[in-house]
């Protein structure tokens, strides 16, 4: 197969390192949040929250809530390493192969997941809110987000077909 070392493919594996490495700072910020800064006091305090049973109410499911962003921490990783390792086969000149089917139909479970994730942390978010304590999260339902979850299923199917001809076609030459 022919190799590409297309500028376009060069950034897109700088991109994907550089968020790979944010995407483990994040989880590292995430779990000081939940492990050393668990004082109940100094949250209410830097979100203007008057101690009272709402106010707990709120503090736990922005726990809650930081909990399950520590979750999405390994499953950004994994569409994050699959798609690192599909720029490098696309590199190399050889996109359609059944690892790569393989490694779409893997980041499209995880999105799923990531999907599925995010409806509930927007109920969380609707679950502690109140008109004194608004909580504000861009979480719940995202229709871009399940598109992104059905055309990556899509894909993956289509790269297996791909892969699947494009073995049948070395056959028989």
């Amino acid at each position: 197969m022919a190799r590409s070392d297309s500028a376009a493919l060069r950034l897109a594996s700088g991109v994907l390192r550089l968020l790979i490495v944010l995407n483990w700072l994040m989880g590292a910020a995430i779990l000081v949040l939940l492990l050393v800064v668990p004082n109940e006091r100094w949250i209410m305090s830097a979100l203007d929250l008057v101690p009272s049973p709402e106010a707990r109410r709120v503090v736990m499911g922005l726990r809650a809530v930081a909990a399950i962003g520590l979750v999405g921490v390994p499953i950004n990783y994994l569409v994050l390493a699959r798609l690192l390792a599909m720029v490098r086969t696309v590199s190399l000149g050889d996109p359609f192969d059944a690892a790569n089917a393989s490694r779409l139909r893997t980041i499209a479970w995880a999105l799923l997941a990531l999907q599925l994730m995010s409806l509930v942390v927007g109920a969380i978010a609707r679950a502690v809110s109140t008109p004194a304590h608004p909580v504000h999260l861009d979480a719940g339902f995202s229709i871009n987000g399940w598109l992104a979850v059905l055309l990556t299923f899509v894909l993956a199917r289509v790269f297996a077909e791909g892969a699947t001809m494009r073995d049948d076609l070395a056959g028989t030459v």
